[in-house]
């Protein structure tokens, strides 16, 4: 169980859900030409799941001392698994990422294709060791990394397959995968600025330079309304556009996505406390599922398709 909880079990069923919804739920009931086989699939959701699992044990090697602040509660490192262990974890979780990334982009006729396992392996050190230090870079870093669950199934499923004559309707899907990996980048964005916010005493003894410590509590408060102003400004300008005349969509939107961001939006003005934060950060976490949900549910998915 220790190592469960060293891996985040959590945030790897989410990305294991992200991407089986997308691939049964999306691609399937559409009849979307794919590349991989279902066997192929499962060895990109188990690279995707050692990516995510390696860079959190690589981030709590680096935050031992942070997290001994933040949340002592939850040291793992250096008390019920060893250091070594730690980073033998991460090393042996990167080459079995990596292998099947290798071996995938060979399958699919995309040998380069496989640079990209590499170069998210090694943005995960470096996230750890240097650049969570350095201020909102590292806020970007992690939310491009989650945006990667979803676009990592559109270059090595989705793209392969685009022939001229299927060149439409995949464009089309893409573009909807694209919309959903957007809005996870910035209801991550969103999040992480929140967590900054709940761990500022330990980030300020060690040394991380975070926007809670450069701005102030207040004023990163007022930093995170706007952002989410903007999300929630961008949200209802889609929700027009493309879902306005389906009202199970509108109503899917409104109450299990827009509801919760103008929740977030009112409640953070004032937030103060670490229960505040944590409460807010839980939040953000549903909706960033019921986003994936909605291409998964029958009449939401239709309205955004059509």
């Amino acid at each position: 169980m220790k190592y469960l909880k060293l891996f985040r079990y959590q945030n790897l069923i989410f990305v294991i859900l992200t991407q089986v919804f997308l691939r049964y739920f999306l691609f399937e009931p559409f009849g979307i030409t794919i590349t991989l086989s279902d066997f192929g699939y499962a060895l990109l959701v188990l690279a995707t799941v050692c990516l995510t699992a390696a860079g959190n044990v690589i981030n709590d090697i680096y935050d031992v001392e942070t997290d001994q602040i933040n949340k002592p509660e939850h040291v793992l490192v250096g008390k019920s698994i060893s250091e070594q262990s730690a980073y033998t974890l991460f090393i042996i979780l990167n080459v079995i990422a990596v292998g099947i990334g290798f071996y995938l982009s060979n399958i699919i006729g995309k040998p380069g294709f496989s640079a990209l396992f590499i170069s998210i392996s090694a943005i995960l050190y470096i996230y750890a060791s240097y650049l969570k230090r350095t201020v909102l870079v590292g806020n970007l870093v992690i939310s491009l990394l989650v945006a990667f669950v979803i676009i990592v199934v559109a270059i090595y499923d989705l793209m392969p397959a685009i022939t001229p004559q299927n060149k439409a309707v995949q464009t089309l899907i893409f573009g909807l995968m694209l919309d959903y990996a957007v809005f996870a980048f910035a209801v991550n964005l969103i999040r992480e600025m929140v967590k900054d916010q709940q761990d500022v005493k330990g980030d300020h003894n060690s040394g991380i330079q975070t926007l809670p410590i450069i701005l102030g509590k207040t004023r990163t408060n007022k930093v995170i309304f706007a952002v989410t102003a903007l999300l929630i400004i961008g949200l209802v300008y889609y929700l027009y556009t493309y879902m306005f005349q389906n009202q199970v969509a509108v109503l899917y939107v409104l109450f299990l996505i827009l509801g919760p961001l103008l929740y977030v939006l009112i409640k953070i003005w004032n937030a103060d406390t670490k229960h505040d934060y944590r409460k807010l950060s839980g939040i953000l976490k549903l909706v960033m599922l019921f986003g994936c949900l909605l291409y998964t549910s029958p009449s939401p998915r239709d309205a955004t398709l059509s």
